[in-house]
């Protein structure tokens, strides 16, 4: 048996707090000292823990009780339920620390200044340089040649968002610029870091057909180090998201990826993705 203050020193809970549950029905000590003291065994501290999951999820205390109380109240369901939730929450705050990082580094998504020509052009080359030959020849049969195709993506740099995404990725023009001058230096560095995005997809796949959920998590984590490597950024977190985004926003881009590496998988990329930051639209 555990006293009141023994609880409260294991659990971090105050002993006023554990007074509260008693008085609301919430969490009944198991027996009282002859002088009044409560005393909890290790079935109430159990009890305890699964409230304390509750509480972690912004669940109010009369909630908590209703859901407990019900004669239907199934622990392992709820413990599987609060799983899932805690983790979407554990997500959310790792996205949330790692734009911390990047306003604490500078980044402005906010604001940004014009690319030239020139640097337009180089960031033409390496946009078409980073794609699988797979998914240019597919955007050159679209759109009827490579000429025209690189017209079309010029043409996106005449909307401001477009600028601001790249901002997003890279933290501001100075940044971004210095990044494709150096992957356009070293073409066969680009090839190997293709290489192993396809094997990141496949692994993709592999997680996909086992629901092995931390082979899906560390998928994740092996294409944001690829992509810092390829794009040489100090986060992939934006660009992820975007990626992700362009899978179920265009489903051409996503038949593409599809055909190159099976049916559904962009689908289970973009939301291992969101998944992964605890980012969902």
């Amino acid at each position: 048996m555990k006293t009141v203050k023994d609880v409260s020193a294991i659990t971090g809970i105050s002993i006023r707090a554990l007074r509260y549950y008693d008085e609301i029905g919430l969490l009944k000590p198991t027996e009282f000292t002859d002088s009044g003291y409560r005393l909890y065994d290790n079935k109430a501290l159990e009890k305890l823990q699964e409230i304390m999951f509750f509480r972690e999820l912004d669940i109010p205390l009369e909630e908590i009780k209703k859901i407990m109380d019900n004669p239907n109240y199934d622990k392992e369901q709820i413990l599987l339920t609060q799983k899932t939730l805690l983790e979407h929450k554990r997500n959310r705050l790792n996205g949330i620390i790692e734009l911390i990082t990047d306003t604490m580094k500078g980044v402005n998504t906010m604001s940004f200044e014009a690319f030239n020509d020139e640097e337009k052009q180089k960031i033409l080359d390496h946009t078409l340089q980073c794609m699988s030959k797979e998914a240019l020849e597919k955007q050159i049969q679209t759109y009827g040649s490579i000429e025209k195709y690189r017209a079309y993506l010029a043409s996106g740099f005449s909307k401001e968002q477009a600028f601001a995404d790249v901002f997003r990725w890279y933290g501001g023009k100075q940044k971004t610029m210095e990044a494709i001058l150096q992957a356009n230096d070293n073409g066969e560095e680009l090839k190997q870091e293709q290489d192993e995005n396809a094997n990141i997809y496949r692994q993709f796949m592999a997680a996909k057909e086992s629901a092995d959920e931390n082979a899906q998590k560390a998928a994740v984590e092996h294409l944001a180090e690829n992509y810092k490597k390829m794009f040489h950024l100090d986060n992939a977190r934006n660009i992820l998201l975007d990626l992700a985004d362009e899978y179920l926003k265009f489903p051409k881009l996503a038949e593409v990826t599809d055909n190159q590496f099976g049916r559904g998988c962009s689908e289970y990329v973009a939301y291992s993705i969101q998944k992964y930051y605890g980012v969902f639209h």
